[in-house]
This record gives structure tokens, C-alpha cells and sequence, in this order.
């Protein structure tokens, strides 16, 4: 060990230049004490008012010692931690362990060869005629060795009164975002620029009517731009620890007039608050950084964000409930709160099904107009026919084959409710076949299992596909193509004891669903007497867009009809 620690030594990582801001806020640390990385690997974040800085390793090694934590206020020189790196590569990476502490000095000096030297060229041609107007020529300014970077935001338009120093767009390297300020109050003419354009040094960004002073370089070069983004390279001047962008903080010295470029933003709206190596793994995933919430610090996004928005997004259905609710219903959400704070509570998550049902089931109750009507069915017969049927054939005869065969039966007479509506609204979609859907609880939730061709099967054959096809269900093997296809469903309530009626919620793109309750005996008047029936609790939900009152009540006779008297179901 001895022998390895005389191949090693220990070199002092500090803050790099940061352009004149100091007490920048350390958002994220990004590596531990005893970490072995590699040289420009990202080691802490900061970010001032309007810049984001990540702080690279100036060269590989093992990091000891770091000083610094989330919430840390850093200057330039401030140090960070030691690394501890391989003899050989000591002397090269020495020079910027002791650099930073001196840039302090040079700081000032740095901004004005930065952005004045590059600036110059552009001059010339306001020149010709935009001096003597009012009008001022913004070019990009110096982007320390980084060329063809692109514009990720362009926050005004032409038109647009700007203050001083309010941001015009946003510029983003591989490691520094950037937002290029006016350097000067004015109103906005002739912009060339849009998102997805890639800058270098001194291209036309616009024009400023009614700024007084020569053309320059967006960022003013002696405030705003020591060196606006940094990356690989900043500059010979510059320390190799201070190689990752320490311009970017640039941008705070102006921060006394921060209030100014939040008024222009917000125009464009709210933009991501990212850092650039989040808003690279946005853009490899294909996220829009908008539409993820940050957990970080001041709501900035983190990778973690992202990495949970897309395993959301895979899981679709708490996104589709949000995407049924935003999506056109002008219904806001159910505002969110704190329930810990009345008591104690635990939190359980929902189970795939039901999240797909939640989705489906709310898309279909804002999409459809929903009418429900209810009526009683004699199953005195059916229900003696049932006991005996089941004992002669051997099969498990329940409620549902009959009703099923009833519901089946009556949709030819009424065949409206075996449609479905066009996409477009204009016409009606009228089935050929049969296909009927049946509500089944499950431990996981509520799924619909489909019977097929209910037309051309009896009774016991469609008491066989129900008692499989809700056994699948209980044990969760339901395929996808045995739920898809129905043309009408029948939710039953009576087996968990419910009596009264209630309102299904129709199954889109069904026009209309059944709902059953529990059966009772009740006198009914028969023109002498009253007698003992059966009688069954319907109702009957159906789309107020494609069935009307009248042809509702008529299909609900006929039900009723057919399944008072089994002979009917023959015909």
C-alpha cells in the first residue's frame, strides 16, 4: 500500500472561474468520498438565478475529502475535494488545482478579451445604416471553443418590447445551458433565429429599435458574457478546472435585474428548469422536459425526474386518467392533499387493472351521455326452469345465459343496440355479429370477459364460455383478445346482494349496458289477487347520442318479455 500511495497524489479540486457571480448554491452533488472517476466525469451542480454549471473532474482519480453538500453557497477558489490521482498524471493536472485561486485575480480582466474581441466583427455592419436609426444589431457572443451550439428556447418574438438584460433565448452545449440576455432595452425587429438553429460567435440574433449605443454581442461583454458557455476547452486562460462553463453564472451578475428577464419569459411560458446533462437524457428519451415535475432543488428536474416520468408514462393509465380529464372536458383535477396531517395513513398501490379501468372508465362517463332506465322482470318461471335445467343436464346454470340470450335476442329486434357510433359522429357502425361482455370481480379488479356468436349458442354451451371465461378472470389469464369485441355488457350486483337499482357505466364504444340487482319476492296484481313473483331489478344504461327515450323503452318491453317467458327465446 505503501508503494501505491508513493505512485498517487492528492490534488486539490476548487471552483473555476465563475464569471464575477459568487455564493452560487451547489443543487446537486454527484459523486462520494471514494468514488473512482474518470477525468471530466460531472462532480457537483450550481446554479445561480439564471445559469446551470456542471463542475467536471479535471482529471481521473479517486475522490477524498469533499467538503461540500447540497445547499452549499461556492465562489470561485472554493475548494470542493482532493483527488487522488496516478504520479504521472499529478503534473499534468496540477496546474489547475492551484489555477482557480489565482483566476480569482484575473476574473475581472477575463470577461473584457472574451466577449470584446470576438464582438468587433459585427460592428461594422450596423454601420451601414442601423446606428443612425436607433436600431441595434444583437449578435451571439463569445462561446468560449464551442461552435454550432444549439438554440433550445427562443423566449421573444419579433414585436416584443424587451428590457435590458431580459433573456432572448437559450442557448445549450453539451454541459452548460445558457439564456443570451438584451443587452439593451428596446423593442425586438427582424429575428432570425428559432428553436433548433445552431449559433457560433457573432451570428445575427436581431435587431433592438430604440437602443441607444453601437451594435454588440447579446450578453454585453462586459457584464453579461465573461464567457458564456464553457465546455472542453475553455481557453488557454483558462484553469482546467474551470474547463466546464463557468461562464454560464455569467449571467447572475446582472442578476439585479433577474426581474426583467422572468417578464420577457414568461410570454413563452414556463421553461424546463434543467440542468444540460438532464435535458440530454430528456432529449435521448424523447421527453418533453415541460411535462416533468422536478424534485430538485427550486423544482429543477433531475435525471431521476425523467427516469420516473417514463416509467409512469409506461404504465399508461395514470396518464391516460390525466390525459381523459385535461383532454377537452374543462374539468380541473381534484386539488391534492396532505392527508398525513388529519392521522395516520398508509399509502397502497393500485393494481394494473384497476388503473386501466380508472382510464377507461372515466373516458367513457365524460364522453358519453349517460341515461339510465329501470324496470322489473318475472323470473318466476325462469328461476324454476333454472333449478331443474341444472339437475337434468348436469351443467351449473346460472342468471347470466338467460339473460345474456334475452339481451342477444331482443338486440335483433332493436338493432340499434348492437351499433356503435362513428369516430366522426355522422353514423352508426350496426353489427352482424353478437359478441356480449360480462363484468367479473377479481381479487386485481373489474374485468369483461366476452362471450362470442351468442346468437347461434344455447343456453348450457353459453353457461360453459361464462364459468370458463370468469375463472380465467379470477386466476388472471385472461388473454386480451377474450375482453375485446363486445357488443353490449351485463354487470349483475345480485350475487354481492344489491337490491335497488343503480347506473352502469356504459362500456364504450357500446351504446348500452345492463345492470342486474338482486331478485325478491313481491305481491304482484295479476287483475284478481296479488301473487308471490320473482321479481328482477333492471337497468338499463344506454347513449343518449345514438338510442332515444322511446326506442329504449321499447327494447326494455321486449327484455322484460322475453325473459318472463322462457317460449319466447325459442321463436
Amino acid at each position: 500500500m505503501e508503494g501505491l500511495n508513493a505512485m498517487s497524489k492528492l490534488q486539490d479540486v476548487k471552483v473555476p472561474d465563475l464569471g464575477g457571480s459568487s455564493d452560487v448554491p451547489v443543487i446537486e452533488v454527484l459523486v462520494k468520498d471514494g468514488d473512482a472517476i474518470e477525468k471530466d466525469a460531472v462532480l457537483l451542480v450550481l446554479e445561480s438565478d439564471k445559469a446551470t454549471m456542471e463542475v467536471p473532474a479535471p482529471a481521473a482519480g479517486i475522490v477524498r475529502g469533499l467538503v461540500v453538500k447540497v445547499g452549499d453557497k461556492l465562489s470561485q477558489g472554493s475548494l470542493i475535494c482532493q483527488l487522488e490521482v496516478e504520479g504521472a498524471a499529478a503534473p499534468a493536472a496540477a496546474p489547475p488545482a492551484a489555477s482557480p485561486a489565482p483566476t480569482a485575480e484575473p476574473k475581472p480582466a477575463a470577461p473584457a478579451p472574451v466577449a470584446v474581441v470576438q464582438t468587433p466583427p459585427p460592428q461594422p455592419s450596423p454601420a451601414s445604416g442601423g446606428g443612425s436609426t436607433g436600431m441595434r444589431r444583437v449578435t451571439v457572443p463569445d462561446l468560449g471553443s464551442f461552435k454550432d451550439v444549439p438554440v433550445i428556447e427562443v423566449l421573444v418574438a419579433d414585436g416584443a418590447s424587451v428590457e435590458k438584460d431580459a433573456a432572448l433565448l437559450v442557448l445549450e452545449s453539451d454541459k452548460s445551458t445558457m439564456e443570451v440576455p438584451a443587452p439593451a432595452a428596446g423593442t425586438v425587429r427582424g429575428l432570425k433565429v428559432k428553436a433548433g438553429d445552431k449559433l457560433n460567435v457573432g451570428d445575427f440574433i436581431c435587431e433592438l429599435e430604440g437602443a441607444s449605443g453601437p451594435a454588440v454581442s447579446a450578453g454585453s461583454p462586459s457584464k453579461n458574457v465573461p464567457s458564456p458557455l464553457v465546455g472542453e476547452g475553455r481557453g488557454e486562460g483558462a484553469t482546467e478546472a474551470g474547463r466546464p462553463q463557468a461562464p454560464p453564472p455569467p449571467q447572475p451578475s446582472p442578476a439585479s435585474g433577474g426581474g426583467s428577464a422572468s417578464a420577457a419569459t414568461t410570454p413563452a411560458g414556463d421553461a424546463a428548469h434543467a440542468g444540460p446533462a438532464t435535458r440530454k437524457f430528456a432529449r435521448e428519451l424523447g421527453v418533453d422536459l415541460s411535462q416533468v415535475k422536478g424534485s430538485g432543488a427550486k423544482g429543477r428536474v433531475t435525471i431521476e425526474d425523467v427516469q420516473a416520468h417514463v416509467k409512469a408514462r409506461m404504465s399508461a393509465a395514470p396518464t391516460a386518467t390525466a390525459a381523459v380529464v385535461s383532454g377537452g372536458s374543462g374539468i380541473p383535477p381534484i386539488p391534492a392533499q396532505d392527508f398525513s396531517q388529519y392521522g395516520p395513513i398508509e399509502r397502497k398501490e393500485l393494481a394494473r387493472i384497476r388503473k386501466l379501468s380508472a382510464a377507461h372508465l372515466s373516458r367513457s362517463w365524460l364522453n358519453i351521455p349517460h341515461v339510465t332506465q329501470f324496470d322489473e322482470a318475472d323470473i318466476t318461471e325462469l328461476e324454476a326452469f333454472r333449478k331443474t335445467a341444472s339437475e337434468d343436464t348436469g351443467v351449473k346454470l346460472t342468471l347470466l345465459p338467460f339473460l345474456m340470450k334475452a339481451v342477444a335476442t331482443a338486440m335483433k329486434a332493436y338493432p340499434e343496440f348492437n351499433s356503435s357510433l362513428a369516430p366522426e359522429g355522422d353514423a352508426l357502425i350496426l353489427k352482424q355479429y353478437c359478441h356480449i361482455g360480462f363484468a367479473a370481480d377479481t381479487p386485481n379488479g373489474l374485468v369483461v370477459p366476452v362471450v362470442r356468436d351468442v346468437w347461434s349458442k344455447g343456453i348450457v354451451q353459453l353457461a360453459q364460455d361464462c364459468a370458463d371465461l370468469a375463472k380465467k378472470a379470477r386466476d388472471g389469464k385472461l388473454k386480451p383478445e377474450e375482453m375485446r369485441g363486445g357488443c353490449f355488457s351485463i354487470s349483475s350486483l345480485g350475487g354481492l346482494g344489491v337490491s335497488g337499482g343503480f347506473t352502469p357505466i356504459v362500456n364504450a364504444p357500446e351504446v348500452a349496458i345492463l345492470g342486474v340487482s338482486k331478485a325478491s319476492m313481491k305481491p304482484v296484481w295479476d287483475g284478481k289477487t296479488f301473487q308471490p313473483r320473482l321479481m328482477l331489478p333492471l337497468s338499463l344504461s344506454y347513449d343518449h347520442r345514438v338510442i332515444d327515450g322511446a326506442y329504449a323503452a321499447r327494447y326494455t318491453v321486449a327484455l322484460v318479455k322475453l325473459i318472463g317467458d322462457l317460449r319466447r327465446l325459442a321463436l
